[in-house]
């Protein structure tokens, strides 16, 4: 059996508690493998971004979404990940490096209330209320105070439902 893997594009500013997930993930460092000051504490990346573009498998989380929208290397993983048809999952202000990079047009989407105004100004995106949305393979969550029903739909979408259930059992959630 394969096992599932994830990679998370750590950028300066990004929000611990958005960061893990419950699958086997790869921190990636965007301006390299240096540690990276986030909105907590200083995370170590396990691999540079040059490193984890060669990997095979890779879902993406956009973190630290102002440094992300503006980073060409972004841009290009992103391309190459909806050109092979590969789950893209963004939470919080995440889906605004989405739209900067011009990803999933077309799309329903959800996020952060903040930033809600800018995906939908003058978007090609639908604009959708519910903690978490799925279309296709785009995934957003409004904020990391849902994160773990963020990461349930990843687990989900990557795994299946029962593999997404046997995760949940032992949690203690409020539906």
């Amino acid at each position: 059996m394969v096992s599932k893997r994830a990679i998370v594009i750590l950028a300066r500013g990004a929000k611990e508690m958005e960061i893990f997930t419950g699958i086997m993930v790869t921190i990636v460092g965007l301006a390299g493998k240096d540690p990276v000051q986030c909105s907590h504490d200083v995370i170590c990346p396990d691999a540079s971004l040059e490193d984890a573009k060669k990997r095979d498998h890779m879902m993406w989380r956009e973190l630290g979404a102002q440094n992300l929208s503006e980073s060409a290397a972004i841009k290009e993983i992103l391309k190459e990940q909806e050109k092979r048809k590969g789950l893209i999952a963004a939470i919080c202000a995440g889906p605004t490096a989405r739209l900067a990079h011009e990803i999933g047009s077309g799309s329903k989407v959800t996020t952060h209330q903040v930033a809600k105004d800018k995906i939908m100004n003058g978007s090609h995106y639908s604009y959708s209320e519910r903690h978490v949305e799925k279309d296709g393979l785009i995934l957003t969550s409004q904020d990391s105070g849902i994160r773990f029903e963020f990461a349930l739909a990843i687990v989900e979408a990557l795994s299946g439902k029962e593999v997404a259930d046997q995760v949940k059992a032992p949690l203690v959630l409020n539906n």
